[in-house]
């Protein structure tokens, strides 16, 4: 952690549409950004293209935390399963005009959940509807509420960033999805599959982007976690190096 509170680096992370119209937040991902050394400032869903461009600017990496909803399957081209859950267009306008801006920024990115899968569908990639009736022998991926008990094992891609952080291949995960990758999208490449070859983490193809996502839910009881410790550290370590490159550009 940065021991000098003014380098701290600030990280950006969007909420998600409660009951109400409230903007809300699991409070444990503000806290695991902030216990790795990150400054967390929350990310209301307004979809308006100047003001999400604005508040970029000023921030050093952006997670993009999970969520109750489903994302609308038009922006991937296919109808609605009868098996679709909610879905929250602001968060889904609002997932993909930060996705855009931060494409062009190459600013770093953590997508955890609902996360992980607007990135995908960002860069051109797919999701399956819903895993029970879409893979063949599933395993159980929707424990119907979100836990620190990790559910199931999955498989690092040797050569990974999650290998690395790791240190091994193979991690036993939380899980509380029905929804999952399909088709991957451009410059992304699978890091993680659960047994049954559910795709459960994705990293960018490119070695100067700091682009992961993760299917799980990390910030779920990472105080006990080293793993999902690691995450969020490198998280900060690649938003530091970004806020260092932009006070030598002077920007």
């Amino acid at each position: 952690m940065p021991s000098n509170p003014v380098s701290r680096p600030l990280i950006g992370v969007a909420t998600h549409l409660g009951e109400s119209g409230v903007f809300c937040l699991h409070r444990a991902c503000a806290e695991a950004v902030e216990a790795a050394g990150g400054l967390p400032v929350l990310i209301p869903l307004i979809p308006r293209r100047s003001y999400l461009e604005s508040l970029v600017s000023r921030l050093d990496a952006i997670v993009l935390a999970g969520s109750v909803s489903d994302l609308d399957p038009d922006y991937y081209g296919e109808e609605p399963s009868p098996r679709l859950g909610n879905v929250t267009p602001e968060r889904d306008r609002t997932d993909m005009l930060l996705l855009d801006i931060l494409e062009e920024s190459a600013k770093p990115l953590l997508g955890i959940g609902f996360g992980l899968q607007t990135l995908n569908v960002s860069r051109g990639g797919s999701l399956i509807q819903d895993i029970s009736t879409q893979v063949r022998d599933p395993i159980k991926h929707d424990q119907g509420r979100l836990s620190e008990h990790p559910a199931h094992y999955v498989a690092l891609e040797p050569g990974s960033l999650l290998a690395e952080l790791a240190q091994g291949t193979t991690v036993r995960v939380n899980s509380c999805h029905h929804q999952a990758v399909g088709l991957v999208g451009a410059d992304l490449r699978v890091a993680a599959r659960s047994s049954d070859g559910v795709i459960e983490a994705l990293e960018d193809v490119r070695p100067s982007r700091f682009v992961l996502g993760l299917q799980w839910r990390p910030e779920i009881g990472y105080l006990d976690d080293p793993f999902a410790q690691s995450i969020f550290r490198r998280l900060t370590e690649a938003a530091l190096a970004v806020r260092e490159i932009d006070d030598v550009a002077g920007i």
